[in-house]
């Protein structure tokens, strides 16, 4: 092969790269999001651009209690971003007291995932029944351009006051989930509380989510997910099951997305958007071309992985 061919395949995959390729995974905490916050414009037009940033997206501490505050943040996003079409999928309202429930909602782009199942825990374990105050809305996608095509997210905002138990019986759910739908490609998401004085250092052996090996905590201990200049804690986490998932996410793409940063905002501003950062990773996309005999991909990597993977599936 001539070197100018294989220059011409790495300024594709080049381009494709700067195409914006990636297919994100995010998990925000709306922060009491229902009718009063979506009637803000400028918070709602934030949140828009946040939540359009990613593929699916789970929504946390959605308190729509007439039904009206989803759709207003599905149009403004339908605004916003006129390359890709959304949808939403909620949960039931959950939480143990009537006058304090929860939805989890999640946003995704119609265009790039299918929702192909869904699952309402029942939390009926026995032994450990009624183990969350909120329980997993589980959801099973298929995104076919990345290179894991199909995964199921289990999402939950956990009870500060009952952190411990509850990450611990996210495991069960775990379980319960790869049994039922005979997949290990499972990512666990959301609002954990899995930091400061909600998760003591000392009780983090007794979290089987934590302690099994097949489960790689993907935001990094020291990150932290809050808004507030006068608290730094690694709430809200990314979790994956088994070395093909993390395989399938990009290396060091989970992190949180640091909006009051990226938008030039107050810290009151932000705080009127939510307290919590969005966490966010990407997953390896993977959609091959022939071109003369080469292969042309689009991909999540830098340039110098992609020239890598080039001179590799070209020279070798």
């Amino acid at each position: 092969m001539s070197m100018s061919l294989l220059l011409l395949s790495f300024l594709l995959a080049v381009s494709n790269v700067q195409g914006g390729s990636n297919f994100r995974i995010c998990a925000f905490n709306l922060h009491h999001f229902g009718e009063s916050k979506a009637s803000k414009n400028d918070v709602i037009i934030i949140l828009a651009r946040i939540i359009s940033r990613c593929d699916v997206c789970l929504l946390q501490e959605v308190r729509d209690n007439k039904g009206a505050a989803v759709p207003k943040l599905l149009q403004t996003i339908g605004r916003y971003d006129r390359q890709n079409q959304y949808d939403a999928l909620a949960s039931e309202r959950l939480g143990r007291q009537k006058s304090y429930q929860e939805q989890y909602v999640f946003v995704f782009r119609t265009n790039t995932v299918t929702v192909t199942g869904q699952y309402q825990y029942p939390d009926n374990l026995p032994g450990d029944e009624d183990a969350f105050s909120r329980e997993p809305f589980v959801v099973r996608f298929r995104a076919p351009k990345t290179s894991i095509k199909e995964f199921v997210l289990i999402p939950q905002h956990t009870t500060p006051s009952n952190t411990t138990k509850e990450l611990d019986a996210l495991y069960d759910v775990l379980q319960q989930v790869r049994k039922m739908w005979k997949t290990e490609n499972v990512m666990l998401l959301g609002d954990f509380n899995a930091d400061c004085g909600y998760l003591a250092k000392k009780n983090r052996k007794n979290v089987r989510l934590i302690t099994d090996s097949s489960l790689y905590w993907l935001i990094p201990e020291n990150s932290d997910t809050t808004v507030r200049l006068s608290t730094s804690c690694s709430y809200d986490r990314i979790v994956v099951h088994g070395e093909i998932f993390n395989r399938a996410v990009v290396p060091f793409s989970a992190q949180p997305f640091n909006f009051q940063q990226e938008y030039n905002l107050t810290e009151e501003q932000a705080l009127n958007v939510s307290d919590h950062y969005p966490v966010e990773v990407l997953l390896k996309v993977v959609s091959s071309n022939a071109f003369n005999g080469v292969i042309s991909f689009t991909c999540s990597f830098t340039v110098f992985q992609c020239f890598n993977y080039i001179i590799y599936h070209v020279l070798l």
